[in-house]
């Protein structure tokens, strides 16, 4: 599960601006974390296919974020693909 303080220090690196949470960048570094968590979930219980259903969601949500940031600003993009270590 994420934490506040998780969520705080995962937007702290990415963030546009000091109260920033909505942003494309900081959208996609949430679900970034929340995909890893997952994912180190579901490889121990194999069989909740629950929350793969929900993993599933949140990696076509992180897609579509990552695509509209594509598309608006390039340069942000490569540079937040290069932070979270996310294959292009």
């Amino acid at each position: 599960m994420l934490t506040k303080r998780k969520k705080e220090n995962t937007i702290k690196g990415v963030r546009r601006h000091e109260t920033d949470t909505g942003s494309p960048e900081s959208q996609v570094a949430i679900l970034s974390r929340r995909i890893d968590e997952l994912a180190t979930h579901l490889k121990k219980h194999h069989k909740d296919n629950h929350s793969r259903k929900g993993l599933l969601q949140m990696v076509a949500d992180r897609r579509n974020h990552l695509k509209y940031l594509e598309k608006k600003n390039p340069k942000a993009y490569n540079s937040l693909v290069k932070k979270l270590k996310l294959k292009k």
